[in-house]
């Protein structure tokens, strides 16, 4: 077979490996663009993604001659010594889940494969006189050329995505108690538990962690935390001043079918009677059980009505409102052991991880309007502010259900139009419900449906909102 040919070929399937490196791992799992930690390996991924889209593109129809194929393997080289700097940077910064490694190490193969390939053919190429020769290839050089553009985009992201780490705002000092305290925490890898452990560790505070990836937690907090793996590795004279229960499985993404419906609940309902069985038979029970808990209790409210949902209010038969209220009621099986519990009901939580990149995005691209009419409400809280409340409440000792959003709810078209103005773009494209109730069933509801939840408690226990409304947290979140 023609070796320039199957250099292409190989690089074709470089762009699909790539393409599900990227979405899966840096996108989904792994949510590298809002790491704060992650700037470096960002401007690294962009500049190599700028690269390959020049290859792609100039690869798919031209035959580089003369000293143009002096200049393709300068290239080369530049590629291979970013590629080298970027598996430095990923070991300091990160662990790296083994199907990322897996991927990472295929790439580097097929990489080498098809720079090889074409290396064999440079003598034969500089013996030409000068010149980009076009030379198509029909639906694989149209596939390259589409690959170039895609990895070119993903590079626009990377690199706006450094920008954004590099002047992102430092997180605000919380105080969360004038003595030294010993915390477990379970959920600490999540969006709000990184957050929530690192703002504990700068207090000056003992920090143990439930996890089910102890080496990831021990790398992410760089050895600060104690890492436990399952309950019973605590033995009964163990002493924590508090235990903050945040472990949930992610809420938005599968469909609630019956199995997915199973793994929400014991994620957060089977764990959570966990920590309160290690409660009941501690020989020194905490002073506070925090656990959390969303505004879906509340269910979902009519559109139209502008009922202000607080503490008060009650939970409705559906299936997320079920969820929570049995989470709560697990929690609430230690107050018979003499601990104080704070069912804390987040709303939508606005922060450079979570689901505010993803909302975002249609907006970055000029197609943010109203979804599914847009008159659905939403209730939000910036992630500093969860932080200062969760602390709010173990200096206040208030235990009791406590609704976890901003003074400011907005309607869906509001906070698309408010994302607009702080992003400079322009909002109007409407975007119809159904696509999203057929793809995810009741789960579209969390989108399409909303309640108006007041955080009453925080208000009046004296709590101040760092970022009370949205204008300002979004300009805060850069």
């Amino acid at each position: 077979m023609n070796t320039h040919l199957l250099a292409l070929q190989l690089m074709a399937a470089q762009g699909c490996l790539g393409a599900f490196d990227t979405l899966y791992h840096h996108e989904f799992t792994e949510a590298l663009p809002g790491r704060p930690t992650a700037g470096r390996e960002l401007a690294i991924h962009a500049v190599r993604a700028l690269i390959y889209s020049a290859l792609f593109i100039g690869l798919s129809s031209w035959a580089f001659h003369g000293w143009w194929a002096l200049v393709l393997l300068v290239v080369f080289s530049a590629e291979i010594l970013l590629t080298l700097w970027d598996f430095v940077v990923e070991d300091r910064t990160r662990l790296l889940p083994a199907t990322e490694r897996v991927t990472h190490t295929v790439l580097a193969m097929n990489g080498g494969a098809f720079i090889a390939l074409l290396a064999i053919g440079t003598p034969a190429q500089l013996a030409m006189p000068t010149a980009l020769v076009w030379q198509p290839h029909g639906g694989l050089s149209a596939f390259l050329a589409l690959c170039g553009v895609g990895v070119g985009l993903s590079g626009l992201r990377d690199a706006w995505a450094a920008r954004a780490i590099g002047r992102m705002a430092t997180a605000p000092v919380v105080k969360f108690d004038d003595i030294e305290r010993s915390f477990l925490l379970t959920g600490a890898t999540g969006f709000i538990g990184q957050r929530l452990v690192r703002a504990l560790l700068r207090d000056g505070h003992r920090v143990t962690v439930l996890t089910r990836q102890a080496r990831q937690a021990a790398w992410m907090f760089d050895g600060r935390v104690e890492c436990v793996t399952s309950m019973e590795q605590l033995p009964a004279s163990r002493r924590f001043d508090a235990v903050i229960n945040l472990a949930g499985a992610r809420i938005l993404g599968w469909r609630w079918t019956a199995a997915r419906r199973a793994v929400l609940r014991q994620s957060r309902i089977g764990l959570t009677r966990k920590v309160v069985s290690w409660i009941a038979t501690a020989e020194h029970k905490p002073a506070m059980l925090l656990s959390a808990s969303a505004i879906g209790y509340y269910g979902t409210q009519p559109r139209g009505d502008d009922t202000v949902l607080t503490e008060q209010n009650g939970p409705q038969p559906m299936f997320m409102s079920d969820l929570c209220r049995e989470w709560e009621e697990a929690a609430c099986g230690a107050e018979a052991h003499g601990v104080a519990v704070a069912r804390m009901r987040f709303g939508l939580v606005l922060g450079t991880q979570g689901a505010l990149p993803m909302m975002l995005l249609p907006i970055k691209l000029g197609m943010g309007g109203p979804l599914g009419g847009g008159t659905q409400w939403l209730s939000w809280i910036h992630v500093d502010d969860l932080i200062a409340g969760v602390a709010h409440l173990w200096r206040t000792r208030a235990a009791g259900a406590c609704n976890f959003t901003a003074p400011e709810s907005l309607t869906q078209a509001a906070f698309s139009k408010v994302a607009a103005s702080v992003l400079h773009r322009p909002c109007g494209l409407p975007t119809p419900g159904w696509p999203m109730r057929l793809a995810l069933g009741e789960q579209a509801d969390l989108l399409l449906e909303g309640q108006r939840v007041a955080p009453a408690r925080l208000l009046d226990s004296g709590f101040v909102f760092r970022h009370p409304q949205l204008r300002d947290a979004l300009q805060n979140l850069g």
